[in-house]
């Protein structure tokens, strides 16, 4: 039976509208983005066999552009649906951070990061510029790689740095993989960087590895 003919409380977008957003299944949520089904199925059954087939909404969306584009009743359209709602939820949790406010705990920023990376496919590397108390002057998502590795410029950090007038920095980046624990390549590419800023009278506050579940800080391991 179509959506459209069943009681308007067990419609998942009326019930949204009626009872609140909160009481949805998460295959109800998927199926609001959904949209419409396929022959035989209607978007909540979709839905339901999506998170069957990936286990939870986690790893269905963290699923490959090109896997989750070739499932049965998911096309361009669905798929760029649901990224929308991922960055639309990324960007309001980075709306609790405005410009100026102080990072000065670091629980704060840790969860802030949390949020931003845990859930990119690929591997991002990104920087948090600070003045000298610690408030935030800007968040950037620098370089971007594959599932294991991205490729990071000095340089380009430099340039970012001095263009915000930044006077300490917290380097982050992602583990896809999940584990939070630096290669050797992480240690040389923060001790690289970390000479390349003193050059210009940036210190480094700290490096962050965002897993999944789980995270590494140098500061706090003592190798910064």
């Amino acid at each position: 039976m179509p959506i459209h003919d069943w009681p308007i409380d067990d419609r998942p977008r009326e019930k949204l509208l009626r009872k609140g957003e909160q009481v949805l299944s998460d295959a109800e949520l998927i199926a609001i983005f959904l949209q419409t089904g396929t022959r035989g199925k209607t978007a909540l059954d979709i839905a339901r066999d999506l998170l069957a087939h990936y286990g939870n909404v986690k790893s269905l969306l963290r699923t490959p552009p090109a896997t989750l584009l070739a499932t049965s009743g998911v096309g361009q359209a669905k798929y760029a649906l649901l990224k929308a709602a991922i960055e639309l939820g990324r960007r309001y949790l980075y709306a609790d951070l405005p410009v100026g406010i102080a990072l000065n705990n670091s629980h704060k920023s840790l969860q802030f990061l949390t949020d931003s990376l845990r859930e990119h496919v690929n591997e991002v590397f990104a920087c948090v510029f600070l003045d000298n108390h610690y408030r935030l002057l800007s968040y950037e998502e620098l370089f971007k790689g594959t599932i294991h590795t991205t490729h990071i410029y000095p340089r380009e950090i430099i340039k970012r740095g001095l263009a915000h007038n930044a006077a300490k920095i917290i380097l982050a980046h992602n583990h896809p993989s999940g584990r939070a624990l630096p290669s050797e390549a992480d240690k040389e590419a923060t001790r690289l960087i970390k000479n390349a800023l003193a050059m210009v009278d940036i210190d480094i506050v700290d490096h962050l590895i965002i897993g999944n579940p789980g995270h590494f800080s140098f500061a706090e391991a003592g190798i910064l």
